[in-house]
């Protein structure tokens, strides 16, 4: 009876093939896995290391540190401007730029340090064994080389970056480091950007008290606890009110009265002034609109002015917001006049020029506020749809100091309406400085001769008895 199953001589071959195709199939799975591990630990944009790379490199560093190793260093690295120049030049030149970026870092390091993309703008150093003074050398480097205009087809710019440094020491983890590092990043936006900051212990202390005065403002704006203040802008000729300036003040539960300056700062570092702005905007509008139905008040056709962030330029929906908001409450555009920074709008790129152009077909008023303070170039302010500009202290406190400020004064108002606009000159504090500046010219003013801000009760008051301010 012949076999069912073929003699080994005849399954050699077959088993030989079979093995060698096994081989290759484990093969090609390890390959497939080792280029899986390696594109996990790269970015995909930029080709550098990612977050979960930048991690694991700190493990063996620390590790290393065991045996005697000097601790690594981190360079936190944020570009400055970066979400302006996406929202003008669009998302590939965007990333462009951020390749550009990438080789630069790569180019400005040692071969054996880790550099990182954790996201966005934000990119990470890793230096192994490096003391203080290498690090802060290496760091500087990477300044240098960002500070090279970067080619974007027909448009060019310049990136600059803020860097901050943290040396680790034993205790830390991966995430110790990095929040460290970022908060003396964030230090050195804070005091100009395109520097190194290096981490001091200070930081961290004013890191808590940033998210505990954060947390307390995000509370303040759902539970009232915010109050506009209001302060009149003043026709020098007839002393009648044209415009009212909303002040926002917190009334802390424990505090007391806490003053703009102590929290509006905290608020646009943290992104919690867009909400702080709504805020604003929904009750100063509101109150004009009180007080246009408040038979007392009602003869006083004036305009309600705020203060706008550059937060608020770089917002989609910030047009909609002031648009839903005056049709709320029933107003006119003309009625509400939104006061501008030069540094909120100096960077003039699109979605700022968009939204002030939005603005001005909705026809609420535009003007600059504190010019003289800072840029002060009278090219942009022919460019600009503003038709005022809010002249800043400095120039009138000047008055009856300098026999020669009262011919600077009446220059600068030439100048500006050379360009087609009127001044507002604010710090009047003397009935001598109003006849002087009324003298020459000027039309507008603003500052304590007039009076000073008050709460809404003091200023309805005052709207009910005065015709004229200051009173007669």
């Amino acid at each position: 009876m012949r076999s069912k199953h073929p003699p080994p001589a005849e399954l050699d071959p077959r088993i030989g093939k079979l093995e060698r195709h096994v081989q290759a199939l484990m093969q090609e799975l390890h390959q497939a896995r080792y280029e899986q591990r390696r594109e996990s630990l790269r970015d995909p944009l930029t080709g550098l290391a990612n977050r979960l790379a930048l991690v694991s490199a700190f493990i063996q560093a620390q590790d290393a540190m065991k045996y005697g190793a000097s601790p690594p260093a981190l360079l936190l690295l944020n570009l400055d401007g970066f979400k302006a120049l996406k929202n003008s030049a669009g998302y590939a030149a965007a990333d462009q730029t951020l390749v550009t970026v990438a080789m630069r870092i790569r180019s400005a390091v040692r071969e054996n340090d880790v550099v990182a993309r954790l996201g966005g703008d934000e990119f990470a150093i890793l230096l192994p064994a490096t003391a203080q003074g290498k690090a802060t050398a290496v760091g500087n480097r990477i300044l240098a080389a960002l500070e090279q205009s970067i080619d974007l087809g027909n448009n060019s710019i310049r990136c600059r970056a803020s860097l901050g440094l943290r040396i680790a020491e034993p205790h830390h983890s991966a995430e110790d480091l990095l929040q460290e590092a970022d908060m003396a990043m964030e230090e050195s936006k804070s005091e100009g950007r395109n520097k190194l900051k290096v981490f001091d212990p200070d930081m961290l202390h004013a890191r808590q008290l940033q998210r505990q005065i954060v947390g307390e403002l995000r509370e303040a704006i759902r539970s009232d606890q915010l109050v506009l203040y209001y302060q009149p802008i003043v026709e020098l000729a007839t002393g009648r009110i044209e415009g009212s300036e909303a002040l926002v003040r917190w009334n802390h539960p424990v505090h007391g009265i806490i003053m703009p300056d102590q929290f509006v700062p905290v608020a646009e570092a943290t992104g919690l002034i867009a909400e702080l702005g709504r805020w604003v905007l929904r009750a100063a509008v509101g109150q004009l609109r009180r007080w246009r139905l408040n038979e007392s008040t009602a003869r006083h056709k004036f305009s309600m002015q705020i203060n706008v962030s550059a937060a608020d330029l770089q917002s989609l929906e910030f047009v909609d917001d002031v648009r839903e908001v005056l049709a709320g409450a029933g107003l006119p555009p003309e009625s509400l006049v939104l006061e501008l920074t030069e540094s909120a709008i100096i960077h003039n790129n699109e979605l700022d020029r968009y939204t002030l152009a939005s603005l001005q077909r909705l026809g609420v008023g535009l003007d600059i506020d504190d010019f003289g303070a800072g840029y002060s170039s009278m090219g942009y302010l022919r460019k600009l749809p503003v038709g005022r500009v809010k002249v800043d202290k400095q120039f009138v406190q000047e008055l009856g100091r300098d026999p020669e400020q009262l011919g600077f004064i009446a220059a600068i108002q030439r100048v500006i309406r050379s360009c087609g606009l009127e001044g507002v000159w604010e710090g009047i504090e003397t009935a001598e400085q109003a006849e002087a500046l009324r003298s020459i010219g000027c039309t507008s003013g603003q500052g304590y001769y007039f009076g000073r801000p008050l709460p809404e009760p003091e200023f309805t008051a005052q709207l009910a008895r005065q015709s004229v301010w200051p009173a007669s």
